[in-house]
């Protein structure tokens, strides 16, 4: 048999070899017959020297001990300790074994296990669920490998069809689904990886083949959904033409969302689906290029209801805004490694269009109306670029509630209109200012409230903050702009872990930022390097 093509019985533990497993479903088929009492819910724990505290099965609660349990034990007494098991890789491409999505054992995934989907012209029209656990040291990782043009394997939403051997609910809310699964067995995925694919077109009007036939996706269906997961990474992937690019549930931990290219999302006429929409315990967006939604959709760019949120070194274009941070939606409190009352967003270039939408850049905050749901923290917010390019009113920070606050530093602030037509803030909460350049006549406000503006810092204006070329978006420092060496000292609240390590390199990419006497304003210093972030972290 061809080791790609090799699966694991069902109920196996992890750690055995396939031999050993293969050996593990003779003995459980033998025994089948003397074992009347079997629970419909799936099979008992294994008894003996292999029990742990994880579920073979759907269900852990017996009254007696099963016959097969007992033969079980034997067998592996007879057998010996299991071997570690061999990872594997699934190759999937027209010149591989496996010529389609759907003929990866996906059930079966151990960890170390890697699906390497080749591009080739046509896209795959294929959807699937990832309902297995990997490890620290051996991730399961399903990577798409480009054709010589560079051009990333397509994985197409539309007519998509699902192995016939997984069975999982929500099938209509995204292309590839991490969590929530009755074949293989329900579980809490975890250290799972996914990169270098194209996902699309998982909404209405488009269809799939699923468990029930043809199906209509819903309105807030994404390119990957990600229902419960942790140590999740999401790298290199292109998400677009879906309700939402990226969603995550809030039985999500520890996501980490890292160059990727997220536009052209949402439904028309609709402001509930976004480019990404994520409730998780732990994310962190880096090196990602946030694109405009699709035609005639109000959603934002990147709306977020996590704990533990960071926003560093991205790339983000359009959207009713730019960033709608607000109130999670708990059953119980964020587990206490994640701080739900402190955000951090620097060293972004956010760039708000010429539009009729909202005039906000930052919402932070909450949006349900339940007050005690709300941030109520700080939003940590330095070293951004924010232009905007409307001619009518433009907000720098909507804050929900007096509760908010702000500590803005070092960030560059210019629209293409009068500085009078920007305002810091929508009159709420309270905003901290420390070293920062806005355009001249800059207000506080538009609107009344009772927030207030603290000056902190050095407060630059002008007409323009010297870039080297605006028109053509290269918004890095010129020699003699009024913001080299102009920053100030971050927060203690940012250091170490928020220190100024990158800058953003368009597009989906980085530099080492230069070690600087005195930080410059803005998202780009004065001088960057070419070098690749990831061989300096």
């Amino acid at each position: 048999m061809s080791q790609a093509l090799m699966t694991r019985a069902s109920g196996c533990p992890e750690s055995w070899s396939v031999t050993d497993c293969l050996r593990f479903e003779v003995a459980m088929n033998a025994s089948h017959a003397v074992d009347a009492n079997i629970s419909e819910q799936g099979p008992r724990p294994i008894l003996g020297p292999l029990a742990s505290t994880s579920r073979i099965g759907a269900s852990s609660s017996f009254k007696t001990i099963p016959i097969r349990g007992v033969l079980i034990l034997g067998l592996v007494l007879i057998m010996g300790p299991p071997q570690p098991c061999q990872a594997t890789d699934y190759i999937v491409g027209p010149q591989a074994a496996l010529h389609e999505i759907e003929d990866v054992p996906w059930e079966s995934l151990a960890p170390g296990d890697r699906v390497l989907i080749h591009a080739r012209p046509e896209p795959y029209r294929s959807k699937w669920v990832i309902c297995r656990r990997g490890t620290p040291e051996q991730p399961i990782v399903v990577s798409g490998v480009p054709d010589a043009g560079g051009q990333l394997p397509v994985i197409d939403g539309r007519e998509a069809v699902t192995r016939s051997a997984l069975n999982f609910w929500s099938e209509g809310r995204g292309v590839i689904k991490i969590g929530g699964a009755n074949r293989p067995v329900d579980i809490q995925p975890a250290h799972i990886v996914i990169e270098n694919l194209d996902i699309r077109s998982a909404r209405p009007p488009y269809q799939f083949k699923g468990r029930e036939g043809i199906t209509a996706y819903s309105e807030n269906a994404a390119s990957i959904f990600i229902e419960k997961g942790e140590h999740i990474t999401i790298r290199g992937c292109i998400l677009h033409d879906s309700g939402n690019g990226l969603f995550t549930s809030p039985e999500t931990r520890q996501i980490l969302v890292d160059r990727c290219f997220i536009h052209g999302n949402g439904i028309e006429g609709s402001i509930l689906e976004h480019n990404n929409y994520t409730s998780s315990q732990g994310i962190v967006f880096q090196f990602n290029q946030f694109g405009p939604l699709r035609a005639g959709c109000l959603g934002n760019n990147l709306k977020d209801r996590s704990a533990g949120l960071v926003v560093r070194y991205n790339w983000i274009e359009g959207g009713n805004r730019m960033l709608d941070l607000v109130d999670g939606n708990w059953s119980e409190a964020p587990d206490p490694e994640v701080n739900y009352r402190e955000t951090f967003v620097y060293g972004n270039i956010l760039i708000k269009q010429d539009d009729a939408g909202n005039n906000q850049i930052v919402h932070y905050g909450g949006d349900s109306g339940k007050l005690d749901r709300y941030r109520m923290g700080t939003l940590h917010f330095f070293n951004n670029t924010v232009i905007s390019h409307r001619p009518a009113t433009t907000v720098l920070f909507r804050l929900s509630s007096m509760q908010e606050h702000v500590d803005c530093r070092n960030n560059l602030v210019w629209t293409t209109g009068p500085g009078r037509h920007l305002a810091i803030f929508d009159g709420n909460g309270t905003v901290d200012l420390f070293n920062n350049w806005f355009k001249t006549h800059w207000r506080e406000s538009h609107s009344a409230g009772k927030g207030k503006i603290r000056v902190q810092g050095l407060i630059q204006t002008g007409e323009h903050p010297g870039w080297i070329d605006a028109a053509r978006q290269d918004f890095r420092l010129s020699p003699d702009s009024p913001a080299v060496a102009s920053g100030g000292e971050l927060s203690a609240a940012a250091l170490p872990d928020h220190r100024l390590q990158f800058h953003y390199t368009p597009h989906r990419s980085g530099s080492p930022r230069p070690v600087e006497s005195a930080l410059d304003l803005g998202a780009s210093p004065v001088v960057s390097g070419d070098s690749d972030p990831s061989k300096s972290r």
